[in-house]
């Protein structure tokens, strides 16, 4: 594996990594002038044609880290006569958010080409993607289900691709698509270039480059695990009962705009945007039970900022892109440590400041001391004063029983979280759960939980 790394300054900018003219116009666009370390480092690479290895987290500019380089690529080296249905590039993510921002973002940098691209991912209908197929098309953003349900419907023919990318590898593995991942890789040519973008570098991670890889280069920023600077992290101490009402006060008394509310489960995040709303507090949910038109209706207002509050379970708001998001909630602490890391990046990013709050009651405590070992530091505990219980507390259904011997390990069977994506759902979404986070991994496609990683398989030397 080569090791070329850019060296980084801040003197460096865009006009420098030798971009098309129409690329950099867009670029201008957007009011970018700097790349940020990871688009510093891949872009030269991608550029010069080799496979690359790339370990980035959400929030690190890595979209634009492929993408731009991307559509130089297959601007400068124009196809005749393409035939419909036949892309150039093939881009994978994990979910449906994460395929429409990586279109997004390929719609905003590619508009002074004459490039064609389109998103497919299950949870709608499927026709309008067949008829898109039927046109000519260069760049492919899809996920794994959907795409290898339009193979099966030969709709989709991948004998062209030249570039495949593998964006949030980690997440695709731990939502059980390998299965999907190989039989792809099987339908595309041998020659073609491979980029290989991953927030974490287990030993799954590491059997999947090293199988699809040559001699990539590397690059690696903001270390796994590790946690943005900017971001200033807090702990309330409080009984579940009375998280809701906390909740309230603190995006009340400090007038918050824009808040990202995290829950364990979809009934949990339903109940918690319901309890918001008759507070006066406009709040939506999103998870893999709410229709595709509904997530979308409601991300797009919370990014404008119409809807202050976003309550979401950990799959759903697995790549959502919201620039200087100011708060980032943990209603509930997660089982996995590293999903922690994960939630709070959603804040702090390129360069802004940023809070995550963190609600805890008692049973939880174990969870905080798990997540404090993983960052290497501690979270402030911190009292509002400000907050004053209610006298009368409307009773509760009892919670599930979460005792299981402490807090989960970040290697076991993902499968067995709330609010997490059963491996054998389409797409990670779901959608035919019946109201339930579980269901019965022996379904019709074949799909198996992926298998649990040992403690030690997160460890990678770079």
């Amino acid at each position: 594996m080569s090791n070329t790394v850019i060296p980084l300054s801040n003197e460096i900018l865009f006009s420098d990594l030798n971009l098309a003219q129409p690329l950099m116009r867009a670029v201008e666009d957007a009011g970018y002038t700097r790349p940020t370390p990871v688009q510093a480092q891949a872009i030269p690479m991608v550029l010069a044609g080799g496979d690359l290895l790339a370990g980035a987290q959400t929030g690190t500019g890595k979209t634009a880290g492929f993408t731009l380089p991307i559509l130089h690529l297959l601007a400068v080296k124009p196809v005749l006569n393409q035939r419909s249905g036949r892309p150039r590039c093939l881009i994978l993510v994990p979910t449906r958010e994460l395929a429409a921002q990586v279109e997004e973002s390929v719609q905003t940098y590619g508009k002074y080409l004459s490039l064609k691209s389109m998103v497919m991912f299950g949870g709608v209908n499927i026709n309008p993607q067949i008829k898109l197929l039927r046109g000519p098309m260069d760049i492919l953003v899809a996920t794994p289900g959907r795409l290898l349900d339009h193979v099966g419907q030969k709709t989709l023919d991948l004998s062209g691709i030249e570039i495949l990318v593998l964006d949030e590898a980690d997440r695709m593995l731990d939502m059980g698509f390998i299965r999907d991942i190989k039989k792809i890789l099987a339908l595309l040519p041998r020659q073609r270039q491979n980029l290989l973008f991953s927030a974490t570098f287990s030993d799954e991670i590491k059997m999947l480059a090293d199988g699809l890889l040559n001699n990539p280069g590397y690059v690696e920023v903001a270390r796994r695990n590790s946690t943005v600077e900017l971001i200033e992290q807090s702990a309330h101490l409080v009984p579940q009962k009375l998280k809701s009402y906390l909740l309230a006060h603190l995006i009340k008394h400090n007038d918050w705009k824009q808040v990202l509310v995290f829950t364990r489960t979809k009934h949990g995040a339903n109940r918690l945007a319901e309890k918001l709303n008759a507070n006066d507090i406009p709040a939506a949910a999103i998870h893999g039970n709410k229709s595709q038109p509904a997530r979308t209706k409601a991300l797009a207002q919370f990014k404008e900022g119409s809807l202050p509050v976003l309550v979401a379970t950990d799959i759903a708001a697995r790549g959502l892109d919201i620039d200087q998001l100011p708060h980032v909630v943990n209603f509930e602490l997660p089982n996995v440590p590293e999903d922690y890391v994960h939630r709070i990046g959603r804040t702090g990013r390129a360069g802004s400041s940023g809070s995550a709050i963190s609600l805890v009651d008692t049973e939880e405590l174990a969870y905080l001391k798990s997540i404090e070992r993983l960052i290497k530091r501690e979270i402030p505990k911190i009292t509002v004063e400000s907050f004053v219980p209610p006298l009368n507390i409307p009773a509760e259904a009892p919670r599930p029983s979460r005792q299981h011997n402490g807090p989960r390990r970040n290697n076991a069977p993902h499968s067995a979280v709330a609010g997490k994506r059963n491996p054998s759902s389409r797409d990670g979404q779901g959608q035919k759960t019946r109201n339930t986070e579980q269901r019965n991994p022996q379904q019709r496609d074949g799909r198996q939980p992926a298998k649990p990683r040992s403690p030690k398989s997160n460890k990678f030397s770079g």
